[in-house]
């Protein structure tokens, strides 16, 4: 059960999913072929002379009870935890507390929030100045834990019982694909038979809707939360916050089959290509993106033709949405597939993203019906692309899926994924 280059194929077993529309795959997938939208108004934190109010939140039951906002860095864990739960629960694979392989764990960067700021500040005399801070910090490791870059991973792996250290890592808007293809790749070295992947994020918190305002990355269509996201539309003017996770149980082929598993699908392709152009912007040439997109083809034996539909970066900015209808003229020509954007529905999830995006897509296969683009109201007239508007769309035969993700600093990360054989 080889590749076209020899390597083991790499069989997705189990999935889950945390997003702003609900906490679980089934229930996820049912609102995004339903074209509903989980974007609403900040509530966890006052949003009083903000320029953008708006974000797609995942809230923890407690929070929902009425219990005080926590950090990013434990909503992360925490929605990461029972992403993996239900991904392990629909592979049937391992024992509590055991599962055999490593972890990547795909993450934003974590530092202090302005509360733990706050309180250092108060215990220092008002003294807000780094210096200061770190000094009555000393001996604190509630939040040096918290905090600590690495510190999610581990404990998540103590948690599940995954062998070897786990992998922690970021690659901007790439960082969900990017911790699926390491994992995809130590299986295919050989490595292991199984891994875990998985991408999180829960940055919406006050410091960080202002820095990617200063940016002038966020919409500021405050007034109409659910259809302020609109990738590929004319009128689309910013990206929309948003938090969520997703898990992927990945196995050899041959591994699933010996143990009688339920196979989902394939990753059959992973492609990654930089241009360290901007902070932000792609270089305008698109060659990364381009370049990302047929690696991950070429990296699955098939050409740019077998692919039925791409789950798009879309992320509803003037300018990435520019480049990826570039990207996607350069790679198919005059005959696309057809594209759409969950980021219409779920915002903008950052760091897990590329591993949201996947996980669709998987279930786009499954059931053979392509997300819409959700907010499609006045096309671009330079998007000559078939965006699936506003109406999920029932197909037939398809069986391999173009997954992007974009991110920022150039970070690209393309995944091929398939039918099961």
């Amino acid at each position: 059960m080889k590749d076209h280059l020899g390597r083991p194929l790499v069989a997705v077993t189990g999935i889950g999913l945390v997003t702003p529309l609900a906490w679980g795959r089934e229930a996820n997938w049912a609102a995004i072929v339903a074209g509903k939208s989980g974007i609403s108004r900040i509530r966890r934190f006052p949003v009083d002379k903000l320029r953008t109010i708006i974000a797609g939140t995942v809230e923890l039951p407690e929070e929902a009870a009425g219990g005080p906002p926590v950090s990013s860095a434990i909503r992360v864990e925490r929605m990461a935890a029972a992403a993996v739960e239900e991904a392990l629960a629909q592979a049937a694979l391992g024992e509590p507390g055991a599962f055999p392989g490593p972890l990547m764990v795909g993450m934003p960067p974590v530092e202090m929030e302005w509360p733990q700021r706050f309180e250092l500040a108060r215990q220092a005399n008002g003294n807000g100045a780094y210096t200061a801070i770190t000094q009555v910090a000393t001996g604190r490791t509630d939040i040096y834990e918290t905090f600590l870059f690495g510190g999610v991973g581990e404990r998540l792996a103590a948690r599940f019982g995954t062998r070897g250290a786990p992998i922690a890592l970021t690659t901007a808007c790439a960082t969900g694909a990017s911790a699926i293809q390491m994992a995809v790749e130590a299986i295919q070295r050989g490595e292991s038979d199984a891994a875990i992947a998985l991408g999180a994020d829960g940055s919406v918190q006050p410091e960080a809707v202002i820095r990617f305002s200063l940016l002038s990355a966020l919409t500021a269509r405050n007034d109409d939360p659910e259809g302020a996201s609109r990738p590929f539309e004319k009128s689309r003017d910013g990206f929309v916050m948003s938090e969520g996770a997703a898990a992927l149980v990945l196995e050899s082929l041959e591994h699933a089959t010996a143990r009688g598993a339920t196979v989902l699908g394939i990753v059959s392709g992973c492609g990654e290509r930089a241009d360290s152009f901007h902070r932000t912007r792609s270089n305008p040439d698109g060659h990364a993106i381009i370049g990302a997109m047929r690696n991950a083809i070429t990296d699955a034996g098939l050409a740019p033709t077998d692919i039925g539909y791409v789950n798009a970066h879309g992320t509803s900015t003037p300018e990435n949405d520019r480049m990826e209808t570039l990207g996607m003229r350069a790679v198919f020509g005059d005959a696309p597939p057809p594209i759409s954007s969950n980021k219409s529905m779920l915002g903008h999830t950052l760091s897990a993203a590329g591993a949201i995006e996947a996980a669709l897509s998987l279930l786009t296969i499954r059931d053979q019906v392509l997300p819409p683009t959700i907010n499609h109201h006045e096309p671009d007239p330079a998007v000559t692309l078939d965006v699936v508007p506003n109406v999920a769309r029932k197909v037939s035969g398809l069986k391999h899926v173009l997954s992007n993700s974009f991110g920022f600093g150039g970070q690209n990360v393309c995944l091929v994924v398939s039918a099961a054989p």
